[in-house]
């Protein structure tokens, strides 16, 4: 692997590629890729999200980019479902472990996924980007919230960038929580 600075470099050119934005080259599977990065390098990963969000919009404004925050997808979630006042009371009641049992069947990532979707609409987009995975856990996890979004993104390549480790086989949030399986994406650059 390169430096994070060049990795970070690579990430305009590949998402703007003809084959992640064909899904071409997969083997049938589908167009879902994460850039991992060590947590403390959090902030500069944000900022980056925001350069190409700008970039794209200035250079190639025909290209079509959504982009999710799970954190603010949960909450905005929590808020329709007029649930968010009764959450807040209850993690200052009660604390984190209630709060998370409460939250349990509200958050099941079949539902977010669905939510996400309606959100994100991939297709009305070229790509979709993903980002706030820390932030969202232990709310939802994204291995989870992948598998259940597969068969509701269509074409419409996604990038989750990911505070972690991905092995190509699994998710290691934080690189330090155990490794969940999940083998279905693809390193968006070296």
């Amino acid at each position: 692997m390169g430096s994070f600075q060049e990795r970070l470099n690579r990430i305009i050119p590949r998402l703007t590629s003809d084959e992640l934005l064909s899904n071409s080259g997969l083997g049938n599977e589908i167009g879902f890729y994460i850039f991992d990065y060590p947590p403390g390098k959090e902030l500069e990963v944000r900022d980056h999200i925001n350069f190409i969000l700008s970039y794209l919009k200035k250079k190639r404004p025909n290209f079509r980019v959504a982009h999710i925050n799970l954190f603010d997808l949960i909450i905005d979630y929590l808020k329709t479902r007029k649930f968010l006042n009764s959450a807040l009371k209850i993690q200052r009641q009660k604390g984190n472990t209630a709060l998370l049992k409460a939250l349990k069947a509200p958050l099941a990532a079949d539902k977010i996924a669905r939510f996400f979707a309606a959100e994100a609409m991939p297709q009305n987009y070229d790509l979709v980007l993903v980002s706030g995975v820390g932030n969202a856990w232990p709310l939802l996890r994204s291995h989870n919230l992948l598998n259940n979004l597969h068969p509701l993104m269509g074409e419409t390549p996604l990038v989750m960038f990911y505070p972690g480790i991905f092995t190509g086989n699994g998710l290691r949030l934080f690189g330090r929580l155990k490794e969940r399986n999940y083998y279905r994406a693809f390193r968006l650059v070296p």
